[in-house]
């Protein structure tokens, strides 16, 4: 009898299926910076998914600049400090961000009417919606399939990223430019974002964009 081999057949586990099923069209989610993959399901923005940044605008760039940079386009609404050199620093693809940095009493319109057609939409002041229009906006990126990142609390969000400074670099002998800073992200959610993370990054690197602290401090699972 001649023996038959069987090929190695690579196995998606089991515990993914409902983030895969959860992704609006079957389509991926938008791509994220390495450094940032591990915090979020997926590794990555899922589509129709509410996000909660805290304590860091820098951190919310840093979100943007993968998918910006491979082609999506990005909104920030209701960040009036925020300029476009200090988004292209943070990685962000400049030429496809749309700034509204002072929408007045139109923050909900101008972010439903951007949740149309723009695939990653930030804005700030969320805080102060009701909590109806909150939910509007949240059913809404879900029928688009956009991703809707708030700056500070979103009750209900599917992942919320807090960030806490623990050190800046480049000056320890007393000396010298501040060239990087070292933070701590923890990350919690809903669903596939369940299990809390943490990761320790310097934000921004010495380059201006994310990187790793160090590799014995590597993006990690808070167990």
């Amino acid at each position: 009898m001649v023996g038959v081999g069987i090929a190695s057949v690579p196995v998606t586990p089991a515990s993914t299926l409902g983030e895969r099923l959860a992704v609006p069209g079957g389509r991926p989610p938008f791509p994220v910076i390495e450094p940032l993959t591990a915090l979020l399901p997926g590794g990555g923005l899922r589509r129709g998914s509410v996000i909660a940044v805290r304590g860091s605008l820098l951190l919310l760039l840093a979100l943007l600049a993968e998918a910006t940079a491979q082609g999506s386009w990005a909104a920030v609404i209701g960040v009036g400090d925020l300029g476009v050199l200090a988004a292209a620093e943070a990685g962000v693809a400049v030429r496809r961000l749309a700034l509204v940095p002072r929408p007045g009493t139109d923050l909900a319109p101008v972010a439903a009417a951007l949740l149309d057609g723009v695939g990653l939409v930030a804005l700030a002041g969320a805080d102060g919606l009701p909590a109806r229009v909150r939910q509007s906006l949240a059913a809404r990126a879900r029928q688009r399939g956009s991703v809707l990142l708030s700056l500070g609390r979103w009750p209900g969000a599917d992942v919320e990223l807090v960030c806490r400074v623990e050190a800046w670099h480049g000056a320890e002998e007393g000396y010298g430019r501040l060239c990087s800073r070292e933070v701590v992200v923890r990350a919690v959610g809903r669903g596939a974002a369940a299990r809390p993370r943490a990761a320790r990054l310097l934000l921004p690197g010495p380059g201006g964009a994310v990187g790793k602290a160090l590799g014995h401090l590597a993006i990690k699972a808070v167990i």
